[in-house]
């Protein structure tokens, strides 16, 4: 899977986004999306995101990941290996991951990669606008991060 970074506040390592890479790409394995898909991810500060949170939610805080899916749940079934596959955008608060991991009592690392995979999953269709959606949106997450080894305690 192709991933480009853009990293606005130079504060993620190339150890950081391999980390994200590789985290992704296991993702993208457990749920039979093409490896010719294609994704952003942009790590940006506190004003950045919550501008965007503004713009896009309606939402006037930062909030700690944002995804702008380029398709939608019956288009990732229908395009062929024939035409690239392009997921959308990954936003993340680098600001909010620090306060999380802290908050969280957990690695950066392990922040980075669960907000990276959270903001994945929405590309994909999953969201948690209701309790049914939340818990297997959730539970999909800890296995993917489980089956990867980025537990809480990493």
């Amino acid at each position: 899977m192709e991933m480009d970074f853009y990293d606005e506040t130079k504060k993620v390592s190339t150890d950081h986004m391999k980390l994200i890479e590789d985290l992704l790409a296991f993702a993208a394995e457990q749920e039979n999306i093409s490896p010719d898909a294609e994704l952003s991810i942009s790590f940006v500060d506190n004003d950045e995101i919550k501008k965007l949170n503004r713009q896009y939610r309606e939402i006037d805080r930062p909030t700690d990941v944002l995804s702008f899916a380029l398709q939608e749940g019956e288009e990732l079934e229908i395009l062929g290996a024939d035409i690239p596959l392009m997921l959308g955008d990954i936003i993340i608060s680098v600001d909010k991951a620090e306060e999380q991991a802290n908050e969280y009592n957990h690695s950066f690392s392990r922040e980075l990669g669960f907000l990276a995979l959270h903001g994945f999953l929405h590309l994909l269709g999953y969201d948690h606008m209701n309790s049914e959606e939340e818990k297997k949106m959730f539970l999909r997450q800890e296995e993917i991060l489980n089956g990867f080894g980025l537990s809480r305690e990493k």
